[in-house]
């Protein structure tokens, strides 16, 4: 497998661990056994699953707040067992999800500039599961969709928006579910579980598309996620106890299209997946490296390219999303490695002369915009991603507040049949009206003007570069 030399633009792509003192130092990382990465980061910041006694807790510090991180320093503390998993939203970089032993689901709004004070009230609190939630995963192209999955073999997949239950798929699986993946459009998700079959489902019409048995034949923990084509990838372990990935095409799951073996080591491999350059990083749990193949057409479609070590193993991993990365020195992928006392970031770069935007190395990406609101997926919709161009680097929005609106039976109940509250019932609605109404006028206004603003500054960018370029010239 590692034989092939092949051209591959990724293939010199070399990690290289940040300085000590851009390292967030002194974090007690959990040390609950389950296999999620404990770690979750957006472009503004890094949340991290922490021991806490007297319940579960998650850290979320901004980016830039590096060094050692004050014992005092506030959590997010609102779970009264372990925090197993969390994920920030897609849509909403102020957003994030966490699963817990409690067997709830929160969802939290972080405030912008982080936290001065602990986080205990979440924004809504999703109840459904019975026993422990040990998966979250927003929808990718859905705002407010949120999926859960619990050691009760159930997936539920929540509005955030009114805190419903809308779908429950609780008989599709007799065993644990190890982790669900959505497809790019958020139409399907496959689910790798410990009856050792990889599923992928419509959850919408509540159906299996495809299954395969016994996708790896070892009894250790599989793994599966969609690639942006559509076909499946996967990391299990074979019967020798063989660390093993494989590649599958939903519509004939008899055979894998690629299937390798790795090594003996029993770390469960986490991947994470870039649908921009289709590279695949695989990360070990208890394992001192970060291994990276390219998914191409060509036999043998799964390519080997470079493997980044280092001395310390991980506990966990978390992977930055396209928008935090700095183009400008050809950064392709950002990890944050987990320690047991710290978190180290990871910046894997393609070596490049020029200091030219790279095209080839930074198509269209997905930007924040959610491409459907909740109730049109959950009617049938489908949308791809909503893409943005990286050329000037990722400026960030105003991200808009999460608003819960609880469905509230009470809120049916007739007319009253006093005098005095039917004539004054108009007035009141007439008054929130118009104060909504001009909420969203200064809502409007605001946006207008951020707008003008970033449209300024490029243009003066542009005359900027347009300078250096004639003198370049010149």
């Amino acid at each position: 497998m590692r034989r092939v030399v092949r051209q591959s633009k990724f293939r010199h792509v070399f990690g290289q661990a940040v300085k000590n003192d851009q390292c967030y130092d002194d974090i007690r990382v959990s040390r609950v056994t389950w296999d999620s990465s404990f770690c979750a980061v957006n472009p503004r910041f890094v949340a991290i699953i922490i021991e806490a006694s007297g319940g579960g807790a998650f850290l979320v510090l901004p980016l830039h707040k590096t060094g050692r991180i004050d014992k005092s320093y506030p959590t997010v503390c609102g779970h009264t067992g372990p925090v197993l998993d969390i994920d920030w939203c897609p849509h909403n970089d102020q957003v994030i999800a966490s699963g817990s032993e409690d067997c709830t689901v929160m969802v939290w709004q972080i405030p912008e500039n982080g936290l001065t004070l602990s986080l205990t009230e979440p924004v809504v609190i999703l109840e459904g599961h019975s026993k422990r939630v040990g998966i979250v995963a927003w929808h990718p192209t859905a705002r407010n969709v949120l999926l859960s999955a619990g050691c009760d073999n159930a997936i539920i997949i929540w509005n955030v928006g009114t805190g419903e239950a809308l779908i429950n798929l609780d008989d599709m699986h007799s065993d644990m579910i190890y982790n669900v993946s959505w497809n790019r459009n958020g139409s399907l998700i496959c689910t790798a579980s410990k009856d050792k079959k990889v599923r992928v489902i419509d959850p919408r019409k509540q159906e299996i598309v495809a299954e395969k048995e016994k996708a790896h034949e070892g009894a250790r923990p599989m793994r599966a996620i969609f690639l942006a084509d559509g076909n499946v990838f996967t990391t299990g372990f074979s019967r020798m106890s063989e660390r093993q990935l494989a590649l599958w095409n939903p519509k004939n799951m008899q055979e894998p299209i690629a299937l390798h073996e790795m090594d003996t080591s029993n770390g469960v491999l986490l991947p994470f997946y870039d649908p921009d350059t289709s590279i695949i990083y695989l990360c070990g749990k208890g394992d001192s490296s970060i291994r990276y193949f390219e998914i191409t057409d060509e036999s043998p479609y799964v390519h080997y390219l470079n493997t980044f070590s280092s001395k310390e193993p991980q506990r966990g991993m978390g992977y930055m999303s396209k928008r935090g990365l700095d183009v400008n020195k050809c950064e392709i992928a950002r990890f944050f490695k987990l320690h047991e006392r710290k978190c180290e970031p990871i910046i894997m770069t393609v070596p490049r002369k020029s200091d030219l935007f790279q095209d080839d190395l930074y198509p269209d990406t997905a930007g924040p915009e959610a491409a459907l609101e909740a109730e049109e997926w959950f009617e049938g919709k489908n949308a791809d991603p909503i893409l943005i161009s990286l050329k000037h680097g990722y400026i960030p929005g105003k991200n808009r507040d999460l608003k819960v609106v609880k469905k509230n039976i009470l809120d049916n109940k007739p007319a009253a049949n006093k005098k005095g509250d039917l004539i004054s019932a108009p007035k009141k609605t007439t008054d929130t009206a118009s104060v909504q109404n001009e909420a969203k006028l200064d809502e409007i206004l605001k946006e207008i003007k951020s707008i003008k603003d970033t449209i300024c500054s490029q243009d003066e960018r542009i005359s900027k570069l347009e300078q250096q370029l004639a003198k370049m010239v010149a």
